[in-house]
């Protein structure tokens, strides 16, 4: 049954105190596990808050918090998880509350998801009309990766005793006030390679005389795009990408060397070491052909992100409470993106949704920028979702900003 409660003028003042958090947070960018003046800010906020317990600098400089609901026993520890850190871009907005710092830039909507889930803590904070403890989750480095990890090694599962947990991301192209999801893996792994062309320096006007690595890595390049379209099942989802040749500085110079970096990205079991194995092959072989040397150097990043089906369909239920239109895409087509919250999902079940942001640039675009009139959606599909699991029957009701 859905329950609603009445938007009034205390709900839409505390979207707007939201509005502005988010609006601090988005000019205070930090890269990977450098979040330290956005951690402080969401510590003060969540002592503030009445939190019963709030400690800082777990995998590094994540922030965990917890919430005592109604009732404990028998009722399950709830993680919930925003991301906190900005991305290597130089912002173009023209925003009043653009970063501060050249070169960095809330390109993918952290600062909205902190200011979303800082907005349920409150609420939930204040109300504690749900069964059992809410784990409020702020992680740095998913970026760059390795923040999810650093904060499961320092012991955030165990300790905080999570029997589930949850994410949440905004998506452009989706209108403001609807989700997506699905069960089952909803984002690809990730892996990253780096290949060094090594041949013999000349001068251009006597390329016989040289071992040309620029002409090597124009094969390579060439020759990766095959991967795909001649060694993949048609039906399963792979991509190999090139994204950076760095050689050479002037005219005529024919260069030692040429290295190529690229990404990888999988969804099912298994293509990830086809793709690695193609990649070797492609370089040894070029390497014969082209007398150069070639080394490869491959990285798994990141797993897949795995969404449990009955977490999905608790986080179903939720959104569908608060969604602007009732509508909840519960098929979403996988992303070939990557999430590093993938980790979490690994160690115990949860699920990870997605929250229209509108019409607006693409993720890690200069001009993105999170959609205000999405926070007091996301603020709901916390605070729903805690009842959900929880088995309370208090909710929280959409408002708009």
């Amino acid at each position: 049954m859905e329950t609603k409660s009445p938007v009034g003028h205390n709900q839409l003042a505390a979207v707007r105190d939201v509005r502005e958090w988010r609006r601090y947070l988005h000019s205070i960018p930090g890269l990977a596990f450098d979040v330290g003046e956005a951690a402080a800010f969401v510590a003060d906020k969540l002592r503030s808050f009445g939190c019963d317990t709030v400690e800082g600098g777990v995998g590094r400089s994540g922030v965990v918090a917890t919430i005592r609901g109604k009732g404990e026993q028998g009722h399950p520890v709830i993680g919930l998880r925003a991301d906190m850190d900005g991305l290597p871009i130089h912002e173009q907005t023209g925003a009043d509350y653009a970063s501060k710092y050249p070169g960095h830039m809330h390109a993918c909507g952290h600062d909205g998801h902190t200011a979303m889930l800082l907005g349920a803590a409150r609420h939930l904070a204040a109300n504690r009309d749900f069964n059992g403890i809410v784990v409020l989750i702020f992680q740095p480095a998913e970026e760059d990766g390795g923040g999810a990890q650093a904060m499961i090694d320092d012991g955030l599962i165990e300790r905080y005793k999570i029997e589930r947990i949850y994410g949440m991301h905004n998506m452009p192209e989706l209108p403001v006030g609807e989700f997506a999801i699905r069960s089952g893996v909803v984002m690809a792994a990730v892996s990253d390679f780096t290949i060094t062309v090594r041949g013999r320096g000349g001068h251009a006007a006597r390329p016989h005389k040289a071992v040309d690595p620029l002409v090597a890595a124009a094969t390579l390049l060439l020759n990766l795009q095959s991967i795909v379209s001649r060694n993949i099942d048609p039906l399963d989802e792979v991509v190999v990408s090139v994204t950076t040749i760095h050689g050479g500085s002037t005219y005529n110079v024919i260069p030692e060397d040429v290295i190529l970096t690229g990404t990888c990205r999988t969804l099912r079991s298994g293509l990830d070491d086809i793709v690695r194995d193609r990649i070797l092959n492609i370089c040894r072989g070029t390497g014969i052909a082209t007398s150069s040397d070639i080394s490869l150097e491959y990285r798994n990043t990141c797993i897949p992100t795995f969404n449990h089906p009955e977490d999905t369909d608790i986080s179903v239920r939720a959104a569908r409470r608060v969604s602007y239109s009732g509508h909840v895409n519960q098929d979403i087509d996988p992303k070939m993106g990557a999430e590093d919250f993938a980790y979490m999902l690994n160690v115990i079940p949860g699920s990870y949704i997605f929250l229209g942001n509108g019409d607006s640039y693409p993720l890690h675009h200069p001009r993105y920028d999170f959609n205000d009139e999405a926070l007091p959606c996301g603020i709901n599909y916390w605070i729903n979702l805690v009842h959900e699991v929880a088995g309370s029957h208090q909710g929280a009701s959409p408002a708009r900003s």
